[in-house]
């Protein structure tokens, strides 16, 4: 049994003109977990769900329950008008379980972020969806990981940005789906996007 294969990330940056924040997760999970074709495919992820609560009030504004997948046309639609762009913070990955957790992911190649911000000018904040996400960020800018729900100042060729570390919304975080929407409702709030 050799080394794990090495993975590229599947999916292009998704960054909409005049994006004001950038969202990094880890690394999509394998194929055989999405339900469609974008960031956080996994069905059972609260990530789509968190954001159909803070923004209609409704957990299922982005959910077809019927054939078990995401409305990925709405997503994209809403991601664009709010101004949200999304990648992760690793373009290419080793599993070293047959699995979606972080904690067995080999980053082999970080993002190149600061290329990532360049393309969205108007950008003002970076936040990061979990701890591998948030160590391999604060690795790339050579700032502490602020505590979860918390964000850091960092300026970014003299653009003044934030650095918000939100709580996983992978369903093994135990925190109420609840609880996590209030983390990330307050993030939305002070970039007065909602």
């Amino acid at each position: 049994m050799g080394e794990p294969l090495v993975e590229r990330h599947p999916f292009e940056p998704f960054l909409p003109e005049g994006a004001k924040v950038l969202m990094l997760g880890s690394f999509p999970p394998q194929p055989k977990r999405w339900s469609m074709e974008f960031y956080y495919p996994n069905f059972i992820n609260d990530f789509w769900r968190i954001v159909g609560i803070i923004f209609f009030g409704d957990k299922d504004r982005f959910v077809d329950q019927a054939a078990r997948k995401f409305r990925l046309d709405e997503i994209k639609e809403f991601c664009s008008e709010k101004g949200i762009a999304m990648f992760d913070t690793a373009v290419a990955v080793r599993r070293l379980k047959d699995n979606a957790s972080d904690k067995f992911l080999e980053v082999v190649e970080p993002t190149d972020i600061p290329a990532l911000l360049r393309r969205i000018p108007d950008c003002r904040a970076v936040v990061v969806t979990g701890e591998k996400a948030s160590a391999t960020l604060c690795g790339t800018f050579g700032t502490e990981p602020p505590a979860v729900g918390e964000y850091s100042s960092f300026t970014f060729e003299g653009r003044p940005m934030r650095l918000y570390r939100m709580p996983s919304t992978s369903r093994a975080y135990p925190l109420p789906i609840q609880k996590k929407a209030d983390a990330y409702r307050r993030l939305f709030v002070d970039l007065r996007m909602v």
